[in-house]
């Protein structure tokens, strides 16, 4: 097989024969998910793509075989989407301060609330 000698061309050439295929596994999986998932199955599949040709060494020996792969290429696409969530849900984008930094924030102005209470009742 051109693929198992290297040949990264015969990938590009399989993709249209397998593609629909590749998207009804895709949307398989992406049923068992929450409803509002921000991946879709176009999307899924050409990442699955993206990480099937950046492999080397990969020895498919038949139809089955290769879908197997995508499958569990798909898999773990989806779990590691899912980890990125839980992990932004958990503040890992979020401002730290140290304790220095946060005695040292500027204080808070006095406020006015005679000021407050006129521009609240103006409108």
């Amino acid at each position: 097989m051109k693929w198992q000698g290297g040949d990264k061309s015969v990938l590009d050439a399989l993709l249209p024969l397998v593609y629909d295929e590749l998207r009804k596994l895709a949307r398989h999986y992406l049923r068992s998910e929450r409803p509002n998932h921000t991946l879709q199955s176009t999307a899924l599949v050409h990442e699955a793509f993206l990480r099937l040709a950046g492999q080397s060494n990969l020895r498919v020996e038949s139809r089955a075989h290769f879908f197997g792969i995508a499958a569990g290429l798909m898999r773990q696409i989806l779990v590691d989407h899912a980890r990125g969530r839980g992990a932004a849900k958990r503040g890992a984008n979020s401002l730290t301060l140290s304790l220095d930094e946060a005695v040292d924030y500027p204080k808070q102005q006095k406020l006015d609330l005679v000021t407050l209470d006129d521009a609240l009742t103006s409108v």
